[in-house]
Protein backbone atom coordinates (compact mmCIF):
# COMPACT_ATOMS: atom_id res chain seq x y z
CA UNK A 1 0.00 0.00 0.00
CA UNK A 2 1.32 3.34 -1.18
CA UNK A 3 1.85 6.26 1.34
CA UNK A 4 -0.35 8.41 0.12
CA UNK A 5 -3.19 5.49 0.13
CA UNK A 6 -2.28 5.17 4.07
CA UNK A 7 -2.33 8.68 4.82
CA UNK A 8 -6.09 8.49 3.05
CA UNK A 9 -7.44 5.83 4.74
CA UNK A 10 -6.40 7.82 8.36
CA UNK A 11 -7.55 10.49 7.17
CA UNK A 12 -10.92 8.87 5.85
CA UNK A 13 -11.09 7.09 9.31
CA UNK A 14 -10.16 10.18 11.25
CA UNK A 15 -13.39 12.11 9.03
CA UNK A 16 -15.68 9.24 9.88
CA UNK A 17 -15.09 9.33 13.80
CA UNK A 18 -15.05 12.47 14.39
CA UNK A 19 -18.51 12.65 11.91
CA UNK A 20 -21.51 14.38 14.23
CA UNK A 21 -23.53 12.28 11.71
CA UNK A 22 -22.33 8.96 13.29
CA UNK A 23 -21.27 10.58 16.85
CA UNK A 24 -23.45 8.09 18.93
CA UNK A 25 -22.92 4.91 20.86
CA UNK A 26 -25.89 3.01 22.43
CA UNK A 27 -25.70 1.63 26.24
CA UNK A 28 -23.07 -0.78 26.48
CA UNK A 29 -24.73 -4.30 26.69
CA UNK A 30 -22.15 -5.74 28.69
CA UNK A 31 -20.53 -8.75 27.27
CA UNK A 32 -18.14 -9.62 29.40
CA UNK A 33 -18.82 -11.16 33.02
CA UNK A 34 -18.68 -9.55 35.94
CA UNK A 35 -15.62 -9.84 39.12
CA UNK A 36 -17.09 -10.74 41.65
CA UNK A 37 -14.38 -11.08 45.24
CA UNK A 38 -16.90 -12.08 47.51
CA UNK A 39 -17.89 -15.79 48.37
CA UNK A 40 -21.10 -16.44 49.71
CA UNK A 41 -20.67 -16.23 52.77
CA UNK A 42 -18.62 -12.76 53.16
CA UNK A 43 -21.59 -11.58 51.08
CA UNK A 44 -24.14 -12.43 53.37
CA UNK A 45 -21.94 -11.60 56.69
CA UNK A 46 -21.76 -7.51 54.86
CA UNK A 47 -25.60 -7.69 54.05
CA UNK A 48 -26.50 -8.81 57.47
CA UNK A 49 -24.17 -6.35 58.76
CA UNK A 50 -26.09 -3.86 56.92
CA UNK A 51 -29.66 -5.08 58.30
CA UNK A 52 -28.02 -4.84 61.80
CA UNK A 53 -26.83 -1.46 61.25
CA UNK A 54 -30.54 -0.17 61.10
CA UNK A 55 -31.82 -2.47 63.15
CA UNK A 56 -29.99 -1.56 66.04
CA UNK A 57 -28.35 1.53 65.33
CA UNK A 58 -30.60 2.94 63.54
CA UNK A 59 -30.20 6.05 61.10
CA UNK A 60 -31.42 9.49 61.04
CA UNK A 61 -33.99 11.02 58.79
CA UNK A 62 -33.78 14.95 59.33
CA UNK A 63 -37.71 15.51 57.72
CA UNK A 64 -40.75 15.47 59.66
CA UNK A 65 -42.83 13.96 56.60
CA UNK A 66 -40.57 11.51 55.79
CA UNK A 67 -40.52 10.58 59.35
CA UNK A 68 -44.47 10.36 59.20
CA UNK A 69 -43.79 8.14 56.35
CA UNK A 70 -41.47 5.88 57.96
CA UNK A 71 -44.08 5.27 61.35
CA UNK A 72 -46.93 5.02 59.01
CA UNK A 73 -45.12 2.24 57.32
CA UNK A 74 -44.17 0.32 60.58
CA UNK A 75 -40.38 1.16 61.47
CA UNK A 76 -39.75 2.21 65.17
CA UNK A 77 -39.12 5.97 65.34
CA UNK A 78 -36.68 7.70 68.30
CA UNK A 79 -37.15 11.40 67.79
CA UNK A 80 -35.05 11.39 64.28
CA UNK A 81 -33.64 8.15 64.75
CA UNK A 82 -35.15 5.64 62.29
CA UNK A 83 -34.79 2.00 63.44
CA UNK A 84 -36.00 0.03 60.30
CA UNK A 85 -37.06 -3.63 61.11
CA UNK A 86 -35.05 -6.32 58.23
CA UNK A 87 -38.31 -7.80 57.10
CA UNK A 88 -39.72 -4.07 56.64
CA UNK A 89 -36.55 -3.02 54.80
CA UNK A 90 -36.45 -5.84 52.02
CA UNK A 91 -39.74 -5.82 51.74
CA UNK A 92 -39.89 -2.02 50.64
CA UNK A 93 -36.41 -2.57 48.59
CA UNK A 94 -37.93 -5.12 46.65
CA UNK A 95 -40.56 -2.63 45.11
CA UNK A 96 -37.64 -0.70 43.29
CA UNK A 97 -38.10 -1.97 39.71
CA UNK A 98 -34.83 -3.69 38.52
CA UNK A 99 -34.56 -2.02 35.20
CA UNK A 100 -35.63 1.12 33.98
CA UNK A 101 -35.79 3.32 31.02
CA UNK A 102 -34.15 6.76 30.85
CA UNK A 103 -36.31 8.54 27.77
CA UNK A 104 -34.42 11.16 25.93
CA UNK A 105 -36.24 13.70 23.86
CA UNK A 106 -34.78 12.20 21.08
CA UNK A 107 -35.92 8.37 21.52
CA UNK A 108 -32.72 7.36 20.04
CA UNK A 109 -30.86 8.19 22.77
CA UNK A 110 -33.11 6.55 25.31
CA UNK A 111 -31.06 4.07 27.80
CA UNK A 112 -32.00 1.32 29.60
CA UNK A 113 -30.55 1.39 33.66
CA UNK A 114 -29.76 -1.65 35.12
CA UNK A 115 -29.66 -5.64 34.18
CA UNK A 116 -26.85 -5.53 31.63
CA UNK A 117 -26.69 -1.99 30.51
CA UNK A 118 -24.30 0.44 31.60
CA UNK A 119 -24.44 4.09 30.59
CA UNK A 120 -21.60 7.15 31.09
CA UNK A 121 -22.63 10.72 32.17
CA UNK A 122 -19.95 13.30 32.47
CA UNK A 123 -18.06 14.67 35.88
CA UNK A 124 -20.78 16.58 37.96
CA UNK A 125 -21.19 19.84 40.45
CA UNK A 126 -17.38 21.48 40.10
CA UNK A 127 -17.29 25.10 41.30
CA UNK A 128 -13.84 25.38 39.18
CA UNK A 129 -12.90 24.96 35.77
CA UNK A 130 -10.11 24.71 33.23
CA UNK A 131 -11.13 25.80 30.04
CA UNK A 132 -8.68 26.52 26.90
CA UNK A 133 -6.13 28.67 28.39
CA UNK A 134 -5.91 25.49 31.07
CA UNK A 135 -5.97 28.61 34.15
CA UNK A 136 -8.34 27.61 37.20
CA UNK A 137 -11.28 29.56 37.84
CA UNK A 138 -14.54 29.60 38.86
CA UNK A 139 -17.28 28.07 36.38
CA UNK A 140 -19.54 30.32 34.09
CA UNK A 141 -22.36 29.85 32.30
CA UNK A 142 -20.81 30.05 28.90
CA UNK A 143 -18.50 27.26 30.14
CA UNK A 144 -21.42 25.01 31.24
CA UNK A 145 -22.65 25.29 27.90
CA UNK A 146 -19.71 23.96 26.29
CA UNK A 147 -19.65 20.80 28.56
CA UNK A 148 -22.94 20.38 27.21
CA UNK A 149 -21.76 20.46 24.18
CA UNK A 150 -19.49 18.29 24.49
CA UNK A 151 -21.29 15.58 26.41
CA UNK A 152 -23.97 15.89 23.72
CA UNK A 153 -21.33 15.32 20.54
CA UNK A 154 -19.29 12.31 22.76
CA UNK A 155 -20.08 8.54 21.70
CA UNK A 156 -20.17 7.17 24.96
CA UNK A 157 -21.68 9.76 27.00
CA UNK A 158 -25.32 8.33 26.94
CA UNK A 159 -26.40 11.80 29.80
CA UNK A 160 -25.76 15.20 29.28
CA UNK A 161 -25.44 15.52 32.62
CA UNK A 162 -26.98 18.83 34.43
CA UNK A 163 -24.36 21.35 36.16
CA UNK A 164 -20.92 20.01 35.01
CA UNK A 165 -19.56 22.93 36.78
CA UNK A 166 -20.87 25.70 38.96
CA UNK A 167 -22.01 29.02 36.42
CA UNK A 168 -21.06 31.24 39.36
CA UNK A 169 -22.35 33.84 37.17
CA UNK A 170 -25.70 33.25 38.05
CA UNK A 171 -27.58 33.48 41.04
CA UNK A 172 -28.34 30.19 43.23
CA UNK A 173 -31.74 30.59 43.64
CA UNK A 174 -31.94 30.41 40.29
CA UNK A 175 -29.27 28.84 38.67
CA UNK A 176 -30.86 25.47 38.52
CA UNK A 177 -33.64 27.16 35.71
CA UNK A 178 -30.51 27.78 33.72
CA UNK A 179 -28.57 24.82 34.11
CA UNK A 180 -31.92 22.33 33.63
CA UNK A 181 -32.78 24.68 30.04
CA UNK A 182 -28.98 24.91 29.00
CA UNK A 183 -28.84 20.22 29.22
CA UNK A 184 -32.59 20.56 27.35
CA UNK A 185 -31.51 23.16 24.70
CA UNK A 186 -28.18 21.37 23.55
CA UNK A 187 -28.62 18.16 23.94
CA UNK A 188 -31.26 15.26 22.98
CA UNK A 189 -29.90 13.11 25.59
CA UNK A 190 -31.20 12.46 29.08
CA UNK A 191 -30.09 14.91 31.46
CA UNK A 192 -29.79 15.31 35.26
CA UNK A 193 -32.14 17.39 37.60
CA UNK A 194 -31.29 19.36 40.87
CA UNK A 195 -31.69 18.17 44.40
CA UNK A 196 -30.85 21.56 45.74
CA UNK A 197 -34.33 22.35 46.94
CA UNK A 198 -37.87 20.82 46.35
CA UNK A 199 -38.87 23.45 44.47
CA UNK A 200 -36.02 23.58 41.85
CA UNK A 201 -36.50 19.87 41.59
CA UNK A 202 -39.99 20.55 40.92
CA UNK A 203 -39.10 23.36 38.35
CA UNK A 204 -37.27 20.92 36.48
CA UNK A 205 -39.84 18.48 36.40
CA UNK A 206 -42.23 21.70 35.31
CA UNK A 207 -39.96 22.28 32.19
CA UNK A 208 -39.54 18.72 31.33
CA UNK A 209 -43.11 18.27 31.07
CA UNK A 210 -42.77 21.48 28.55
CA UNK A 211 -40.94 19.91 26.16
CA UNK A 212 -41.86 16.08 26.37
CA UNK A 213 -45.62 16.76 27.79
CA UNK A 214 -46.71 16.76 31.70
CA UNK A 215 -48.76 13.48 31.61
CA UNK A 216 -45.35 11.29 29.22
CA UNK A 217 -43.17 12.95 32.24
CA UNK A 218 -45.32 11.63 34.84
CA UNK A 219 -45.08 8.01 34.03
CA UNK A 220 -41.55 8.28 32.24
CA UNK A 221 -38.05 8.80 33.52
CA UNK A 222 -36.43 11.50 31.46
CA UNK A 223 -34.21 12.92 34.08
CA UNK A 224 -32.21 10.96 36.51
CA UNK A 225 -31.26 13.43 39.95
CA UNK A 226 -28.61 12.18 42.69
CA UNK A 227 -28.99 13.00 46.31
CA UNK A 228 -26.01 12.36 48.69
CA UNK A 229 -26.36 10.97 52.45
CA UNK A 230 -24.27 12.80 55.00
CA UNK A 231 -22.41 9.99 56.12
CA UNK A 232 -22.33 8.12 58.41
CA UNK A 233 -26.08 7.31 58.89
CA UNK A 234 -27.73 10.66 58.43
CA UNK A 235 -30.49 11.76 55.39
CA UNK A 236 -30.94 15.62 55.85
CA UNK A 237 -34.24 17.33 54.70
CA UNK A 238 -32.77 18.95 51.12
CA UNK A 239 -31.74 15.36 50.10
CA UNK A 240 -34.68 13.89 50.86
CA UNK A 241 -37.43 16.87 49.58
CA UNK A 242 -35.65 16.04 46.29
CA UNK A 243 -35.97 12.38 46.29
CA UNK A 244 -39.94 12.95 47.71
CA UNK A 245 -40.35 15.55 44.64
CA UNK A 246 -38.49 13.35 41.89
CA UNK A 247 -40.41 9.90 43.66
CA UNK A 248 -43.52 11.35 43.37
CA UNK A 249 -43.07 12.82 39.72
CA UNK A 250 -41.64 9.41 37.77
CA UNK A 251 -38.47 10.36 37.65
CA UNK A 252 -34.96 8.57 38.91
CA UNK A 253 -32.81 8.72 41.77
CA UNK A 254 -29.76 8.09 42.80
CA UNK A 255 -29.43 7.06 46.46
CA UNK A 256 -25.96 7.72 47.04
CA UNK A 257 -23.74 7.42 50.31
CA UNK A 258 -20.89 10.05 49.82
CA UNK A 259 -17.92 7.66 51.33
CA UNK A 260 -14.66 8.99 52.64
CA UNK A 261 -13.63 5.68 54.36
CA UNK A 262 -11.69 5.91 57.43
CA UNK A 263 -13.22 9.39 57.99
CA UNK A 264 -16.84 9.21 58.26
CA UNK A 265 -16.61 5.38 58.22
CA UNK A 266 -14.10 2.81 59.60
CA UNK A 267 -10.99 2.04 58.22
CA UNK A 268 -11.74 -0.47 57.10
CA UNK A 269 -12.98 -1.67 53.54
CA UNK A 270 -15.39 -4.63 54.39
CA UNK A 271 -16.83 -2.47 57.03
CA UNK A 272 -17.37 0.43 55.14
CA UNK A 273 -19.49 -1.17 52.37
CA UNK A 274 -21.42 -2.46 55.35
CA UNK A 275 -22.09 1.02 56.60
CA UNK A 276 -22.78 2.84 53.19
CA UNK A 277 -24.89 -0.45 52.29
CA UNK A 278 -27.13 0.13 55.14
CA UNK A 279 -27.11 3.95 54.17
CA UNK A 280 -28.19 3.11 50.33
CA UNK A 281 -30.87 0.41 51.89
CA UNK A 282 -32.69 2.41 53.95
CA UNK A 283 -33.16 5.25 51.03
CA UNK A 284 -34.10 2.67 48.30
CA UNK A 285 -36.80 1.52 50.71
CA UNK A 286 -37.52 5.07 51.64
CA UNK A 287 -38.11 5.93 48.08
CA UNK A 288 -40.66 3.00 48.04
CA UNK A 289 -42.62 4.27 50.73
CA UNK A 290 -43.04 7.24 49.12
CA UNK A 291 -44.13 5.78 46.16
CA UNK A 292 -44.15 1.59 45.64
CA UNK A 293 -42.03 1.35 42.46
CA UNK A 294 -40.11 4.32 42.33
CA UNK A 295 -37.21 4.23 39.90
CA UNK A 296 -33.84 4.55 42.01
CA UNK A 297 -30.60 3.71 41.67
CA UNK A 298 -28.05 2.03 44.41
CA UNK A 299 -25.82 4.83 44.50
CA UNK A 300 -22.40 5.31 45.80
CA UNK A 301 -19.36 7.82 46.15
CA UNK A 302 -16.15 6.01 47.08
CA UNK A 303 -12.73 7.08 48.22
CA UNK A 304 -10.38 7.03 50.87
CA UNK A 305 -8.66 9.28 52.88
CA UNK A 306 -4.96 9.84 53.76
CA UNK A 307 -4.16 9.54 57.01
CA UNK A 308 -1.47 11.95 56.41
CA UNK A 309 -3.30 14.77 54.94
CA UNK A 310 -7.38 14.11 55.39
CA UNK A 311 -7.45 14.25 51.97
CA UNK A 312 -9.69 11.97 49.78
CA UNK A 313 -8.10 9.32 47.63
CA UNK A 314 -9.28 7.31 44.94
CA UNK A 315 -8.21 4.72 42.01
CA UNK A 316 -6.38 2.73 44.49
CA UNK A 317 -7.06 -1.06 45.14
CA UNK A 318 -9.63 -0.16 47.93
CA UNK A 319 -11.59 1.55 45.79
CA UNK A 320 -11.45 -1.26 43.47
CA UNK A 321 -12.48 -4.17 46.24
CA UNK A 322 -15.39 -1.73 47.53
CA UNK A 323 -16.93 -1.44 43.97
CA UNK A 324 -16.97 -4.87 43.28
CA UNK A 325 -18.42 -6.02 47.01
CA UNK A 326 -20.90 -2.88 46.03
CA UNK A 327 -21.84 -4.54 42.62
CA UNK A 328 -22.42 -8.47 44.16
CA UNK A 329 -24.55 -6.14 46.56
CA UNK A 330 -26.89 -4.14 44.04
CA UNK A 331 -27.45 -7.68 42.14
CA UNK A 332 -27.93 -9.39 44.98
CA UNK A 333 -30.77 -6.75 45.88
CA UNK A 334 -31.63 -6.63 41.93
CA UNK A 335 -31.54 -2.62 41.93
CA UNK A 336 -29.51 -0.81 39.64
CA UNK A 337 -26.35 0.75 40.59
CA UNK A 338 -24.13 3.58 40.23
CA UNK A 339 -20.54 4.42 40.50
CA UNK A 340 -17.78 7.27 39.56
CA UNK A 341 -15.45 6.61 36.94
CA UNK A 342 -12.52 8.18 35.56
CA UNK A 343 -11.81 10.18 38.60
CA UNK A 344 -8.43 11.81 40.12
CA UNK A 345 -7.15 14.05 43.04
CA UNK A 346 -4.56 15.34 40.67
CA UNK A 347 -4.75 19.07 40.01
CA UNK A 348 -3.94 19.05 36.33
CA UNK A 349 -4.03 16.53 33.43
CA UNK A 350 -0.70 14.75 34.31
CA UNK A 351 0.38 11.49 34.73
CA UNK A 352 -1.69 10.74 38.19
CA UNK A 353 -4.60 11.97 36.50
CA UNK A 354 -4.28 9.24 33.94
CA UNK A 355 -3.41 6.60 36.52
CA UNK A 356 -5.96 7.10 38.87
CA UNK A 357 -8.96 7.27 36.33
CA UNK A 358 -8.07 4.69 34.50
CA UNK A 359 -7.24 2.43 37.89
CA UNK A 360 -10.85 3.53 38.89
CA UNK A 361 -12.76 2.75 36.05
CA UNK A 362 -12.24 -0.37 35.00
CA UNK A 363 -12.41 -2.01 38.29
CA UNK A 364 -15.87 -0.68 37.99
CA UNK A 365 -16.48 -1.91 34.55
CA UNK A 366 -15.62 -5.22 35.72
CA UNK A 367 -17.71 -4.69 38.63
CA UNK A 368 -21.30 -4.37 35.96
CA UNK A 369 -22.16 -1.32 37.35
CA UNK A 370 -25.34 0.40 35.44
CA UNK A 371 -24.95 3.78 35.33
CA UNK A 372 -21.52 5.34 35.73
CA UNK A 373 -20.64 9.31 36.62
CA UNK A 374 -18.26 11.47 36.63
CA UNK A 375 -16.31 9.54 33.11
CA UNK A 376 -15.38 12.86 31.39
CA UNK A 377 -13.70 15.84 32.88
CA UNK A 378 -13.06 15.16 36.61
CA UNK A 379 -10.08 16.61 38.16
CA UNK A 380 -9.17 17.50 42.00
CA UNK A 381 -11.38 15.64 43.73
CA UNK A 382 -14.23 16.80 41.81
CA UNK A 383 -13.23 20.32 42.61
CA UNK A 384 -12.17 21.17 38.66
CA UNK A 385 -13.77 20.57 35.44
CA UNK A 386 -11.28 20.14 33.37
CA UNK A 387 -12.06 20.75 29.54
CA UNK A 388 -9.04 18.91 28.12
CA UNK A 389 -9.14 15.74 30.42
CA UNK A 390 -12.85 16.02 29.41
CA UNK A 391 -11.93 15.48 25.88
CA UNK A 392 -9.40 12.56 27.00
CA UNK A 393 -11.71 10.81 29.05
CA UNK A 394 -14.23 10.77 26.96
CA UNK A 395 -12.10 9.20 23.92
CA UNK A 396 -11.49 6.01 26.65
CA UNK A 397 -15.13 5.45 27.32
CA UNK A 398 -15.17 5.01 23.72
CA UNK A 399 -12.47 2.07 23.98
CA UNK A 400 -13.93 0.58 27.57
CA UNK A 401 -17.63 0.64 25.27
CA UNK A 402 -15.31 -1.54 22.79
CA UNK A 403 -14.28 -3.71 25.47
CA UNK A 404 -17.27 -4.24 27.37
CA UNK A 405 -18.55 -5.96 24.42
CA UNK A 406 -16.63 -8.84 24.32
CA UNK A 407 -14.73 -10.57 22.15
CA UNK A 408 -16.88 -11.32 18.77
CA UNK A 409 -16.37 -14.35 16.45
CA UNK A 410 -18.51 -12.66 13.48
CA UNK A 411 -15.49 -12.90 11.07
CA UNK A 412 -13.47 -15.72 12.45
CA UNK A 413 -13.91 -17.94 9.73
CA UNK A 414 -12.73 -15.40 7.37
CA UNK A 415 -9.45 -14.52 9.45
CA UNK A 416 -8.96 -17.95 9.40
CA UNK A 417 -9.06 -18.13 5.34
CA UNK A 418 -6.68 -15.16 5.56
CA UNK A 419 -4.23 -17.55 8.04
CA UNK A 420 -3.94 -19.74 4.97
CA UNK A 421 -3.82 -17.29 2.35
CA UNK A 422 -0.82 -15.69 3.73
CA UNK A 423 1.19 -18.73 5.07
CA UNK A 424 4.40 -18.58 6.93
CA UNK A 425 6.52 -15.54 6.83
CA UNK A 426 4.21 -13.11 4.80
CA UNK A 427 2.10 -10.30 6.06
CA UNK A 428 -1.62 -9.47 6.48
CA UNK A 429 -1.94 -5.65 4.65
CA UNK A 430 -3.35 -6.87 2.14
CA UNK A 431 -5.46 -9.51 2.59
CA UNK A 432 -8.98 -8.89 2.02
CA UNK A 433 -9.93 -9.45 5.44
CA UNK A 434 -7.61 -6.67 6.30
CA UNK A 435 -8.75 -4.68 3.90
CA UNK A 436 -13.10 -5.14 4.90
CA UNK A 437 -11.69 -4.92 8.87
CA UNK A 438 -8.73 -2.92 9.47
CA UNK A 439 -10.83 0.58 10.20
CA UNK A 440 -12.76 -1.63 13.43
CA UNK A 441 -10.39 -4.68 13.79
CA UNK A 442 -8.68 -2.33 16.77
CA UNK A 443 -9.48 0.63 18.86
CA UNK A 444 -7.86 3.26 17.06
CA UNK A 445 -7.09 6.63 19.34
CA UNK A 446 -7.44 9.86 17.37
CA UNK A 447 -5.76 11.76 20.52
CA UNK A 448 -2.91 9.21 21.81
CA UNK A 449 0.36 9.93 19.50
CA UNK A 450 1.74 7.01 17.92
CA UNK A 451 3.89 8.31 15.09
CA UNK A 452 8.02 8.44 15.20
CA UNK A 453 9.76 11.62 17.57
CA UNK A 454 10.49 13.10 14.30
CA UNK A 455 6.98 13.05 13.30
CA UNK A 456 5.49 14.20 16.85
CA UNK A 457 7.99 17.27 16.15
CA UNK A 458 6.86 17.99 13.21
CA UNK A 459 3.37 17.82 14.22
CA UNK A 460 4.09 20.83 17.04
CA UNK A 461 5.54 18.57 20.12
CA UNK A 462 1.97 18.22 21.45
CA UNK A 463 1.60 16.90 24.83
CA UNK A 464 -1.77 14.87 25.68
CA UNK A 465 -3.59 18.14 27.66
CA UNK A 466 -2.77 20.14 24.34
CA UNK A 467 -4.41 17.59 22.25
CA UNK A 468 -7.45 17.86 24.70
CA UNK A 469 -7.94 20.84 24.07
CA UNK A 470 -7.31 20.73 20.30
CA UNK A 471 -10.10 18.11 20.13
CA UNK A 472 -12.44 20.32 22.55
CA UNK A 473 -11.94 23.23 19.61
CA UNK A 474 -12.27 21.57 16.78
CA UNK A 475 -15.81 19.63 18.16
CA UNK A 476 -17.30 22.47 19.07
CA UNK A 477 -16.56 23.83 15.48
CA UNK A 478 -18.58 20.71 14.21
CA UNK A 479 -21.61 20.78 17.36
CA UNK A 480 -24.68 21.29 15.68
CA UNK A 481 -27.59 22.10 18.31
CA UNK A 482 -30.32 19.64 18.43
CA UNK A 483 -33.95 20.42 16.76
CA UNK A 484 -36.01 21.94 19.22
CA UNK A 485 -39.59 23.26 18.44
CA UNK A 486 -39.31 27.23 18.80
CA UNK A 487 -42.84 26.90 21.02
CA UNK A 488 -41.28 24.74 23.48
CA UNK A 489 -38.24 26.74 23.63
CA UNK A 490 -40.29 29.94 24.14
CA UNK A 491 -42.30 28.31 26.65
CA UNK A 492 -39.50 27.73 28.34
CA UNK A 493 -38.44 30.80 28.32
CA UNK A 494 -41.53 32.26 29.22
CA UNK A 495 -41.25 29.59 32.13
CA UNK A 496 -38.04 30.80 33.72
CA UNK A 497 -38.92 34.80 33.11
CA UNK A 498 -42.06 34.07 35.23
CA UNK A 499 -39.84 31.72 37.60
CA UNK A 500 -37.45 35.07 38.15
CA UNK A 501 -40.15 36.71 38.81
CA UNK A 502 -41.20 34.91 41.74
CA UNK A 503 -37.48 33.88 43.11
CA UNK A 504 -35.50 36.62 44.70
CA UNK A 505 -31.55 36.56 43.14
CA UNK A 506 -29.61 35.08 45.98
CA UNK A 507 -25.93 34.37 45.16
CA UNK A 508 -26.00 32.73 49.04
Amino acid sequence: MSAEGRRGGRSARRAERTSSAIRSLPALRRKIPVYEVLNAEGLEMIHDASLRILEEIGIDFRDEESLAIWREAGADIRGERVHIPRDLLMSLAGKAPPVFTMNARNPERSTDVGGDSMTFGPTYGSPFVRMFDNERRYGTLDDLAIFHKLAHMAPALHNTGAVTCEPTDSPVSRRHLHITASAIRLSDKPFMGPVTSPERAQDAIDMAGLVMGEEFVKNNAVMVSIMNCNSPLVWDETMLGALKVYARGGQASILAPFTLAGANTPASTVATVASLNAEALAAIAFAQAVQPGARVIYGNFLSTVSMKSGAPMTGNSECALMNFMIGQLARKYNVPWRSSGMITGSKIMDAQAAYESAFNMMPILLAGANYIMHTAGWTEAGLTANLSKFMLDAEQMEMLHKMGQGPSFDDFDEAMDAIREVGPAGHFFGTSHTQNHFQNAFFMSELADNNSFEQWEIDGSKDMTKRGFDAAEKALKDYVQPTLDPAIDEAITAFITKREEQIPAAFQ
